[in-house]
């Protein structure tokens, strides 16, 4: 990925859905269509951050465990 992110978080170690709720309480942070990056282990974070996204209108640009790249849509 060239594009470098906005912000990155590190959910290294933490337990679904705690990825998720630090995603949703962060992404307000950054202006629409910046790139978020999505560090996470825990073998439920990447459905359930492409669930996240489709539900809150956001894009997974990129999914290759731990790394996750999400694109703030609105």
């Amino acid at each position: 990925m060239t594009e470098e992110p906005s912000l990155r978080l590190d959910c290294l170690g933490l337990r679904c859905p705690r990825p998720i709720i630090e995603l949703a309480r962060q992404i307000g942070e950054v202006r629409v269509g910046a790139l978020v990056e999505v560090l996470a282990d825990d073998p439920a974070a990447g459905p359930d951050l492409a669930a996240w996204c489709r539900m809150r209108g956001q894009e997974l640009v990129r999914s290759d465990p731990p790394r996750f790249w999400v694109r703030r849509s609105s």
